[in-house]
């Protein structure tokens, strides 16, 4: 089974950070490829900076059509989520949905803990029809930048931030971020409820569903698109809008 694994930033040390946890999730014989896109921001931390980013995350998936088995999307954003999954010809996952959707089975609401700001989160779990299964949204003082450069100052603070969750009623915590990746693992320990990894369960229910074995629908808002006519697009993007993979 061959599983892209998509950023949709363009620093390169949080695509490997996600492989890692990718990797030490799938399956024997998954093969994992990570995958970084060649333009867009660096780090997607405002709406303007996600939309650039979609642009990004569909040209870099339409260059594998065809050539894996699942997509998933190590963006804690789910940016592009439901574009990607009308465009590709396989399964595509988002870390967040993921991890949603999963926490769902733990107890009967979960907390999710990020860097910064939770408004664009509280939207997408909204969006995802889970928004009443939510006790707790935190956000932590600090940046994917500084995860990567002092790791364990960035843990004691997402600690912190899932004992809070707790208190509020979580019976689970996300934590949400692609930088955050692997974390769980190494706090689960220390945390009073279960710890869910977006990228792990990504990886985990992407390889379900390729097992599934599910057709893509024909019909419907997710049927791929037919005849559309586009300007100045990378030619995979652009042939898939026409209907061609």
């Amino acid at each position: 089974m061959k599983l892209l694994l998509a950023n949709a930033n363009t620093t390169a040390a949080i695509t490997a950070l996600c492989a890692e946890a990718a990797r030490a999730a799938a399956a024997p014989g998954t093969e994992v490829i990570p995958a970084t896109p060649r333009f867009g921001p660096a780090v997607i931390a405002t709406r303007a900076e996600n939309i650039i980013a979609g642009h990004a995350l569909l040209s870099l998936v339409a260059e594998h059509a065809g050539q894996v088995d699942a997509v998933v999307l190590a963006v804690s954003h789910d940016t592009a989520l439901e574009a990607a999954r009308q465009l590709m010809p396989c399964p595509v996952v988002g870390m967040t949905e993921a991890a949603c959707l999963l926490a769902c089975t733990q107890g009967a609401r979960f907390g999710l803990v990020t860097f910064g700001g939770v408004e664009t989160y509280r939207e997408r779990i909204a969006q995802h029809g889970l928004a009443g299964r939510c006790a707790s949204l935190v956000g932590v003082d600090a940046t994917p930048q500084e995860a990567v450069r002092d790791r364990a100052a960035v843990e004691a603070k997402v600690l912190r931030g899932i004992t809070h969750a707790a208190t509020e009623g979580a019976d689970s915590v996300i934590l949400g971020g692609a930088a955050l990746a692997g974390m769980a693992a190494r706090l689960q320990d220390a945390s009073p409820v279960p710890l869910l990894d977006g990228i792990a369960c990504a990886v985990t229910l992407a390889e379900s569903l390729v097992r599934l074995r599910l057709p893509k629908p024909r019909l419907g808002s997710f049927a791929a698109p037919q005849g559309r006519e586009s300007v100045g697009l990378d030619a995979p993007l652009a042939a898939m809008l026409r209907g061609f993979t």
